[in-house]
């Protein structure tokens, strides 16, 4: 996340959520998979209003990455190599 704002889901990351997320991310890959359970667990018990946000958010975000794939202009991966990817990433932290 270099200059600029870094955007997540069509929504633009606040300095605060870069602070925080730049912080776990320098964690130990145990610390890190806690702090993203109590993230997500927390989307939960949220007002209903924040669940909107959250689902439109993600349908925009759905609809974005199916235009790109009618589009031509994203193929996709297949799960084998974004599986081994993901792999090698944990094992290098």
């Amino acid at each position: 996340m270099s200059g600029g704002d870094a955007v997540q889901w069509g929504i633009p990351m606040t300095r605060q959520a870069q602070d925080v997320l730049q912080a776990a991310l320098a964690l130990p890959a145990h610390g890190r998979a806690d702090v993203a359970a109590e993230l997500l667990a927390s989307l939960h018990d949220r007002p209903e209003a924040d669940k909107r946000e959250f689902e439109e958010a993600w349908g925009r975000e759905i609809e974005r990455r199916g235009r790109r794939v009618m589009a031509g202009t994203s193929e996709g991966e297949t799960w084998t190599d974004v599986r081994a990817r993901l792999v090698e990433r944990l094992t290098e932290r």
